[in-house]
């Protein structure tokens, strides 16, 4: 999974130094000055600063120029805004995040480290909010989510030029962020049914019946791999169900989650049932230890989820942590040469490999090894540009950090002695000489024990190892600690059976290479993937954000009739 900046280098460091508690006893007087700073009024020009205007650029595929105009007549760097009890307004922190169009390293906004006062504020308006938000009728919360579902369809492309320009993923690519999430919003909207209990006569006269219960304010922390998609696994669910919720977006790239905020305004999301923070580690501190907040969602690396999780659980909260990964692709000979290549090349550098889900590591079996040089030879046709660029099939990584990682672990690779097919490193496409760039990537020889291999690259880079039998290659991926996602290609029925019976995974491709659940399903990534045993979206993603009440009744049908009472000890009848 992708990284929260304050953890990038999951396998370099370890994150030591916690930011202190968050008070608990902030005076109603420094919440009320907290909400006397904030503007009276928020307009769409504000809430939108850091994210794409309401016009849509000429050409789906031309760059934004705005953060250049800005800086070229003096203009001064617009500002991600707070959104908290209804109102998008300024934080007053003195602490800012630059965040730079990573193809050009131009400064598209600043993005705040929320005081604490202001992090309390969001706190205390969600539970406030809770109060009444809960006792909605279910048929009032399925409305705002068709209504939602709507709007996020109408600002597809408003979503994806704020994605392309802060995360840099090809402009096609980034509607297919916001796509996978809408399918999260349409599916919520049918709650009514995903609510329902069960009830059952258990006696005369006595029913057993359980009921779904909303968790109270619950928060989200999304990674950056994913702007909108992740968020759209979080909060329409969540606020569905009869919850208020906090979420904090990656600092890296907040714009998509603050279009979010203001379609959810217009689809009907009541004041302070969503809000939008930001920050880094004292944020996520506050998330995991604010007493209002019962449970926590969480995408992103392995060092940030497990630190979550952790913090998260020891204050009592519910926590789904979804981690790192490591997805192998197992190629069998009988496999449809032409498919299983296209759609090996596709998994592993879409979106630059920065796919919690990219199919990173391949398992030739046999003589499938014989198709490395074509593989090689379809890998060095993509072209990595800006994601603007019409031709573009790969964008930049997400920072400068993430290359100089990437470019480190294909070296260990080389040092290690693995084979360097096809060297991304260096790449300087015309026009963005300066943008986070790393080309296609294919290392083989790969072996289980090399750093390459037992680390996530989150990169566009293509490791292949060998197996002689399916079983040799079964017992490869089983080996290994992640279980997010694998895949098989194949024509042998009887291979693709054995394979999804034995391997170790959550969630399993035939012929198919990143096998994301549809949402009337579940994200089921499995093992060193996940903390928490409720996995997003679909059922179990309801179950996650409520609780299961259950009642007993008995409502005599004598007691209307008879006045004589019963002494004698209560027994089933």
């Amino acid at each position: 999974m992708a990284f929260l900046s304050f953890f990038l280098f999951p396998h370099t460091h370890t994150h030591t130094h916690t930011q202190t508690m968050l008070s608990r006893a902030a005076s109603a007087a420094a919440v009320a000055a907290a909400a006397a700073r904030r503007p009276a009024t928020a307009t769409a020009a504000t809430t939108f600063s850091s994210s794409s205007s309401n016009a849509f650029p000429s050409s789906p595929f031309r760059r934004s120029l705005a953060s250049s105009a800005a800086a070229a007549t003096g203009a001064a760097v617009p500002k991600t805004q707070l959104f908290i009890n209804g109102e998008f307004f300024d934080s007053q922190t003195s602490d800012w995040i630059e965040l730079r169009d990573p193809a050009t390293q131009e400064l598209v906004t600043l993005v705040p480290k929320a005081t604490d006062q202001e992090l309390k504020y969001a706190s205390d308006s969600a539970a406030a909010a809770y109060k009444t938000w809960k006792k909605s009728s279910v048929l009032t919360r399925q409305r705002v989510m068709l209504n939602l579902q709507a709007l996020v369809r109408d600002n597809m492309d408003k979503l994806a030029t704020s994605i392309t320009r802060e995360q840099g993923k090809t402009f096609p690519d980034a509607k297919g962020d916001v796509l996978r999430g809408l399918q999260v919003v349409e599916n919520a909207c049918g709650i009514p049914s995903l609510l329902l209990g069960e009830s059952l006569p258990v006696s005369t006269d006595m029913d057993t019946y359980t009921i779904r219960q909303p968790l109270g304010v619950v928060g989200g922390i999304a990674p950056f791999n994913f702007p909108a998609m992740i968020p759209l696994w979080m909060f329409p669910l969540a606020i569905a169900c009869g919850n208020t919720c906090i979420m904090k977006p990656s600092e890296r790239d907040p714009g998509a989650m603050m279009i979010l905020a203001k379609l959810a305004e217009e689809a009907g999301v009541p004041k302070g049932v969503l809000n939008v923070v930001h920050g880094s580690v004292n944020t996520v501190n506050f998330i995991c230890d604010d007493p209002h907040i019962k449970a926590i969602s969480f995408v992103g690396g392995d060092l940030a989820g497990k630190y979550i999780f952790q913090r998260g659980t020891q204050n009592g909260k519910r926590v789904q942590s979804n981690l790192g990964a490591k997805n192998h692709g197992v190629i069998l000979p009988d496999a449809n040469k032409n498919h299983t290549l296209n759609q090996l090349v596709g998994a592993a550098f879409g979106a630059a490999g920065q796919r919690c889900m990219a199919l990173s590591t391949v398992v030739l079996v046999g003589e499938a090894r014989d198709w490395l040089p074509e593989l090689v030879e379809r890998a060095k046709n993509l072209k990595a540009t800006s994601g603007f660029a019409e031709d573009a099939d790969l964008g930049p990584l997400i920072s400068k950090e993430a290359k100089a990682r990437v470019e480190q672990l294909i070296q260990s690779g080389v040092d290690e002695g693995a084979k360097l097919l096809l060297d991304g490193r260096g790449i300087k496409p015309a026009g963005f000489e300066s943008g986070n760039f790393v080309g296609p990537t294919i290392l083989a020889g790969v072996k289980p024990h090399m750093k390459c291999y037992t680390e996530e690259i989150f990169g566009p880079v293509l490791i292949c190892l060998e197996a002689e039998t399916l079983d040799e290659a079964i017992e490869i991926i089983n080996a290994n600690p992640y279980g997010n996602g694998t895949a098989i290609f194949t024509n042998s029925g009887s291979a693709a059976r054995k394979f999804q019976d034995d391997v170790d995974v959550g969630q399993v491709g035939i012929n198919v290479p990143i096998p994301v659940p549809l949402p009337m399903f579940s994200f089921t990534g499995s093992r060193g993937s996940i903390q928490g045993d409720l996995n997003f979206y679909g059922k179990s993603g309801v179950q996650f954000y409520t609780q299961t009440k259950t009642v007993t009744a008995l409502w005599r049908s004598e007691d209307a009739t008879t006045s004589r009472a019963a002494v004698n000890m209560p027994t089933m009848r």
